[in-house]
C-alpha cells in the first residue's frame, strides 16, 4: 500500500438518531483508561458493579443481568433463542422492522411461531394476541416496547396480562426505552428483557444488556435440548457473569468501561428525572414540528414512542438532500425510514445526553432553514417559538449536567 493512512479525526455530530446517541464526556475518559485483562481480579469486580448498576436501571432485583457482547439485535437471539425449542409455541408482535425481526429469529428455531400483526405507525391491540392463542399453551409472547423503524411505543402492563392467561414468558425488546421512558422489570413482571448500550443509556454500541428472571433459569435449566446459538446460550454465559466467572468469550472491556459510566450518570441524574426530561424534550420536539406544518407519522399521541420521534416527508421535499444538508451545515444526523418506509419518514431520536432542550431549537432552526430551500412554507420562526412555549408550560424545568 503506497499511500500513507492519516489520523482518525471523526467529525464532532450531533446525533439526533435512533440510536447511536451522543454521549457524556465522561463517557469518554471511561472509554480512554487503561486496558486489563478480561480475567483480572480488578476487571472482574468491576464487572459486579456493572451488575449493580444494571439492576438498578432495570429496577430488577433478578440475578442474571448482565451486557450480552453484541448489538441490540444479539440482545433478540439471546432472549428467544434460550426459552424457544421443539413442540413450543411462541407469539411476537409485530409492527415495524425490529420487531419482525424478532419473529425472523424465533422462525429460525424449532419452535411454531404466531405473528400477531399490527400496521406500521399501530401498537399491536393485546385482544389480538388472545385471540391467536385460541386457548393454545404459548411459551412466550414477545414485542418491542419501542419499535424505532416507526416511533411506536407499546403498554407493557396490557400485555403482562394476556401472558398471564396464557402461561407464557413475556419478552420484552426494550432498546429504546431502557433508561429513557418509564420501565420496572419486577414491578411489570418482564420475564425477559433486553435493550442496547447505545441508547437512551448514551453508551458506546456493541452491548446488550440482559435481564432474565428466576423462572427463566428455570426454563432454561429444563430444556431437552441445547440452544441453537452457542455464543448466545445464556447458560454458559451467565457463568462468566456469575460467582464462577468461568471463561467464555474475550468481551469488549473499554466498551464495558463506558457503559458502567454511562450507567453511573444514569442514576446520578435519577431515573425519574431522566423520564422526565425525555417527555418534556419530547413534548417540545413535537409541538414545534407541528407548528411547522410537518405531521407525525404516529396519529395517536398515546401511541408515540418518546425517544424516536417518526416526522413524514412533506411532498415535493427531497428526503435524502435535507438529512444531508442537515449533516453538512450543522452537523446534526437524523435517520430515514426504511424498509416499506424508506423515503417517506425522518426518524428522530431524542436519547441520553443527545436529548437536550437546546438540542431541539437547533434542530428545528436548522430544519425550518433547509426546508425553506426546497420551497417548503414554514412561518418563520414557528419551530422553535412552539418549542419553547411547550418547555415554558412544562410543570418544572429538567437538566443533565448544565443545559436543559
Amino acid at each position: 500500500m503506497s499511500e500513507q493512512v492519516g489520523e482518525l479525526l471523526p467529525p464532532t455530530r450531533l446525533m439526533l438518531t435512533p440510536g447511536p446517541s451522543s454521549m457524556d464526556p465522561r463517557v469518554y475518559r471511561a472509554l480512554a483508561t487503561p486496558l486489563v485483562g478480561h480475567l483480572d481480579p480488578w476487571f472482574m469486580e468491576m464487572m459486579g458493579d456493572v451488575q449493580v448498576l444494571l439492576r438498578r436501571v432495570y429496577r430488577t432485583e433478578n440475578r442474571v443481568t448482565f451486557p450480552i457482547s453484541a448489538s441490540g439485535s444479539g440482545g433478540i437471539e439471546a432472549a428467544v433463542l434460550n426459552p424457544l425449542e421443539s413442540g413450543d409455541e411462541a407469539i411476537v408482535c409485530v409492527n415495524g422492522w425490529f420487531s419482525e425481526r424478532m419473529a425472523h429469529i424465533a422462525e429460525r428455531t424449532a419452535a411454531r411461531v404466531i405473528r400477531v400483526e399490527a400496521p406500521y405507525g399501530r401498537a399491536v391491540d393485546p385482544e389480538d394476541v388472545r385471540r391467536a392463542a385460541k386457548g393454545r399453551k404459548i411459551k412466550l409472547v414477545g414485542l418491542a416496547h419501542g419499535e424505532t423503524s416507526t416511533g411506536v411505543a407499546q403498554r407493557l402492563d396490557d400485555f403482562r396480562k394476556v401472558a398471564d392467561e396464557l402461561g407464557a414468558l413475556l419478552v420484552v425488546d426494550a432498546v429504546a426505552t431502557l433508561a429513557g421512558l418509564p420501565l420496572e422489570v419486577d414491578r411489570q413482571r418482564i420475564d425477559i428483557c433486553f435493550s442496547g448500550s447505545q441508547k437512551a443509556i448514551s453508551a458506546p454500541p456493541g452491548m446488550a444488556p440482559i435481564t432474565v428472571n428466576a423462572g427463566v433459569e428455570e426454563v432454561l435449566r429444563a430444556r431437552k435440548s441445547k440452544v441453537q446459538s452457542w455464543y448466545f446460550d445464556l447458560t454458559t454465559t451467565m457463568n462468566y457473569w456469575g460467582k464462577e466467572r468461568t471463561y467464555h468469550h474475550t468481551p469488549p472491556i473499554s466498551l464495558i468501561y463506558g457503559l458502567r459510566e454511562a450507567l453511573r450518570l444514569v442514576l446520578e441524574e435519577g431515573l425519574e428525572a431522566r423520564w422526565e426530561r425525555h417527555r418534556q424534550n419530547q413534548q417540545a420536539l413535537v409541538a414545534g414540528l407541528e407548528a411547522m406544518g410537518l405531521e407525525l407519522f404516529v396519529s395517536n399521541p398515546a401511541d408515540r414512542l418518546i425517544t424516536v420521534s417518526s416526522v413524514r416527508v412533506p411532498e415535493g421535499v427531497d428526503d435524502v438532500r435535507v438529512r444531508r444538508q442537515l449533516l453538512d451545515e450543522f452537523n446534526i444526523e437524523i435517520a430515514g425510514g426504511f424498509g416499506p418506509l424508506k423515503g417517506q419518514v425522518w426518524r428522530v431520536g431524542l436519547m441520553g445526553y443527545s436529548c437536550q432542550r437546546g438540542n431541539v431549537l437547533l434542530f428545528l432552526a436548522a430544519l425550518e432553514k433547509v426546508l425553506l430551500e426546497q420551497g417548503f412554507k414554514v412561518p418563520a420562526g414557528a419551530g422553535v417559538g412552539a418549542a419553547v412555549r411547550a418547555s415554558l408550560a412544562a410543570p418544572e424545568s429538567v437538566t443533565i449536567g448544565n443545559r436543559k
